[in-house]
């Protein structure tokens, strides 16, 4: 009889821990799914420039939205020069909205949507070559660096955010990811 009632116990216990664990795989399963979801959707997104130019990009602490990135152009001689720059759609698609923020620090602004619930954002811009509702390709001119806001007081920069399914996510750009708290140089191949 005991020998039964140990064995029932056993049984019990490893259902128990079965069913206890049976939530977390289905969580962890969950996320890895809605990751390779993610990166089976999302578009090969090329730098926002001019191919063969190379621009230091950044992300940090406190940087709003998080995720996003800050492109800078610098001279040979280390010179800040990226006002003016153009500025490309990183993948193909249609312009969403291209307007200037007077309610957000984003000044004039430009919204591209790429299917599957991705967007790219691109803000400060000097001036904006698109309208609302065009379609464009990877490459296509949009814009050129500014620093455009109605709230801040900028140097020139472009301000990039890719977006899916509303939230600002973690940037690949070109095959790299640009994981938060970052600063680091990349070379364009938009259009090469």
């Amino acid at each position: 009889m005991q020998r039964r009632t140990r064995r029932l116990m056993a049984a019990v216990g490893a259902i128990a821990a079965i069913v206890g664990a049976a939530p977390t795989a289905v969580a962890a399963s969950s996320d890895a799914s809605s990751a390779e979801v993610l990166a089976a959707t999302r578009p090969a997104f090329k730098m926002p420039f001019v191919c063969g130019q190379s621009w230091r990009g950044s992300n940090w602490q406190g940087h709003s939205p998080a995720h996003s990135i800050d492109w800078n152009h610098y001279s040979a001689s280390g010179t800040p020069d990226d006002r003016g720059r153009r500025v490309l759609a990183s993948a193909g698609g249609t312009v969403l909205s291209s307007y200037y923020s007077t309610t957000t620090g984003y000044g004039n602004t430009i919204v591209i949507g790429h299917g599957n619930g991705w967007r790219t954002r691109y803000a400060h811009l000097k001036e904006r070559d698109v309208k609302k509702g065009a379609t464009v390709k990877a490459g296509q001119l949009i814009g050129k660096v500014g620093a455009t806001s109605a709230i801040y007081d900028l140097s020139p920069h472009l301000h990039y955010e890719q977006i899916h399914d509303g939230a600002v996510v973690v940037s690949v750009v070109q095959g790299v990811t640009w994981s938060d708290y970052l600063a680091r140089y990349q070379t364009s191949k938009n259009g090469c």
